[in-house]
């Protein structure tokens, strides 16, 4: 049976399939962002979960933290119409964009700085070497 037409996934499926270790797996259960269905010790993995999973790696991929990521999981539970889900997750992409943005300057700034702390130091050094 193929990846896309199985309904349920055992850790290790999903492990394999996101390249992700099965703690990293049981960590997202823990924090209940995804929610497998048990058999004993085994568990369940749903189409459901699978889904979340895939969403929880976008979202980490694209810097959101756990919380964040969480929210916008919930939203869609609750509003199945996913405006409301799309509304905050616009406003997640805007602030994030915002933040690297202004990381993006700080590095910028902090690399000139480099830069010319560099050349005074390559300057003193020749002036002390010759």
């Amino acid at each position: 049976m193929s990846e896309q037409k199985k309904t349920t996934f055992s850790i290790t499926d999903l492990s394999k399939e996101f390249d992700i270790t099965t703690r990293t797996i049981r960590f997202y259960e823990d924090k209940g962002l995804i929610s497998p269905e048990r058999e004993g010790q085994r568990r369940i993995y749903s189409q459901r979960d699978r889904v979340r999973l895939r969403l929880i790696m976008r979202g980490k991929r694209l810097g959101f933290a756990l919380s964040e990521i969480q929210e916008l999981i919930d939203l869609y539970d609750t509003d199945r119409s996913e405006v409301m889900q799309l509304q905050v997750f616009l406003d997640r992409i805007r602030e994030r964009r915002d933040a690297l943005s202004q990381q993006q300057q700080d590095i910028n700034a902090m690399l000139g700085e480099l830069e010319t702390l560099e050349d005074q130091c390559s300057t003193l050094l020749e002036k002390k070497q010759g």
